[in-house]
């Protein structure tokens, strides 16, 4: 298990996953949820001997040893008795996610079973300061054939208000806990006008067992990679040369090896400014961060404490002696900038090595280890947790649990920036530089990419 400062962009809440669960299940019933139906009685004792595990799985490696105030004997206990209860597949998941929600901790999660069928919703949304909207369409979709544009704010998705604290749930729901086939969505125009539509997902059909011995010919094995490959396209590193002035990074995610990290930065070290896109970047892996930081240090540096049950070494970057990156550099966050993104922003807030432009980081901001799991001989299904192991204080004393970045220069794109796919953020960045650069011409530089 690598050590990650990665975040789903789940926030925990007091809000009980079961009974916003209960509620998508009187309105949406399909095909998914009468395949989640099964045998009731057999979904209930499955889900029994999760929460067995995932509580071992807590009590071992839970950074706080009081697990923040809960009885976790009596706390599981409860979901135990409540799973007794259950009467759906989707309550069964939902009992095994609140009882870890309930740690108010960005970092501690359930991993439910992958479900056999898969759903695109065609559009995606994201919190822009205190309001959230539609950012993107997929041309094709029922959502475009709905219109739905980019800009449009939400007042209500599947009847809930999608406010900033709120967003994590929605994304935990429909993407993992609750693939749902259609969405009920309030609106309002960038003009004015409210609306209501009900927006249909495009359903994957997959199978709902599969033979990885490659009996089958390797039929199976081949599709799961042909869909890693298709995954790994799609969450690309991506980056933009402008001549000897500047160097723009759009990094989704800090998945990269050492190497890999090099190489770009080999690049990067040419140009007079490097523009660093963290905007929708949830985090990763502990190695990538260091070693990407490495570059912006010129000496050993200490990023913050690390605060688990046992003693732990300060988190600590090796500078990268002559190969530092000696121009400016511009750092881009977002709502979705999550844990390691945030971590990498703050050390250069603190370093005064950055200008840190864009909106309030997401504030989930700790060190979890994922702790994978599978149930069954012939037919396995695999599940799991992802555990808080640590807390990071940086060196001024703080937390950025629940807190995140506030940039150095807050921009938020407005609505008509939506609409017409106009990045002013990179545009600014650009300038920062000493570019020029239109916002509508920054927009169509790494443009939305969906799935085939």
């Amino acid at each position: 298990m690598k050590a990650k400062f990665r975040s789903p962009q789940f926030r925990a809440s007091v809000i009980a996953i079961l009974v916003l669960l209960s509620l998508l299940d009187a309105h949406s019933p399909s095909r998914l949820t009468a395949q989640a139906q099964g045998n009731i009685s057999f979904d209930r004792d499955r889900g029994r001997g999760m929460l067995k595990v995932i509580k071992d799985d807590i009590k071992k490696n839970y950074y706080d040893p009081n697990f923040r105030g809960i009885d976790l004997d009596a706390r599981f206990k409860a979901a135990d008795e409540k799973m007794q209860q259950a009467q759906s597949l989707g309550q069964v998941f939902g009992i095994i996610a609140q009882v870890l929600l309930d740690f108010d901790d960005s970092h501690t999660f359930f991993l439910p079973p992958s479900r056999s069928d898969s759903v695109e919703y065609g559009w995606q949304m994201q919190a822009i300061g205190d309001k959230c909207y539609v950012v993107a369409v997929k041309p094709g979709s029922d959502a475009e054939a709905k219109g739905l544009q980019p800009g449009d704010m939400l007042l209500n998705v599947a009847g809930f208000k999608p406010a900033r604290e709120m967003m994590w749930k929605l994304n935990y729901l429909f993407y993992s806990l609750r693939p749902m086939p259609a969405l009920s969505v309030a609106l309002q125009k960038p003009g004015g006008e409210q609306k209501q539509i009900e927006i249909q997902a495009r359903v994957k059909r997959g199978k709902r067992i599969l033979d990885l011995t490659g009996r089958d010919g390797g039929s199976d094995i081949n599709a799961i990679i042909r869909e890693a490959e298709a995954e790994d396209r799609l969450n690309r590193h991506r980056y933009i040369e402008l001549g000897e002035d500047a160097f723009i990074w759009k990094m989704p995610q800090f998945d990269l090896t050492e190497g890999q990290v090099d190489d770009i930065m080999g690049k990067a070290r040419k140009r007079k400014a490097l523009i660093l896109d963290l905007r929708g970047n949830g985090g990763g892996d502990e190695t990538t961060l260091k070693r990407l930081a490495g570059y912006f240090v010129d000496k050993e540096t200490k990023i913050g404490d690390l605060k688990g049950r046992k003693e732990m070494k300060p988190l600590i970057v090796k500078s990268r002696g002559a190969d530092v990156y000696t121009g400016k550099l511009i750092i881009l966050v977002d709502s979705q900038s999550g844990s390691a993104s945030e971590v990498l922003a703050r050390l250069m807030q603190l370093e005064k090595r950055a200008t840190i432009i864009g909106d309030r980081t997401a504030g989930a901001v700790m060190r979890s280890a994922h702790h994978q799991h599978q149930m069954g001989n012939d037919t396995v299904f695999f599940y799991g947790a992802s555990v808080t192991d640590a807390d990071l204080i940086m060196t001024d004393g703080k937390s950025l649990e629940r807190v995140g970045v506030t940039p150095d220069e807050s921009l938020l794109p407005a609505a008509a920036d939506l609409a017409a796919k106009r990045d002013p953020v990179l545009a600014r960045a650009a300038e920062l530089a000493g570019l020029k650069l239109a916002a509508d011409k920054a927009g169509a530089m790494f443009p939305i990419e969906w799935r085939k």
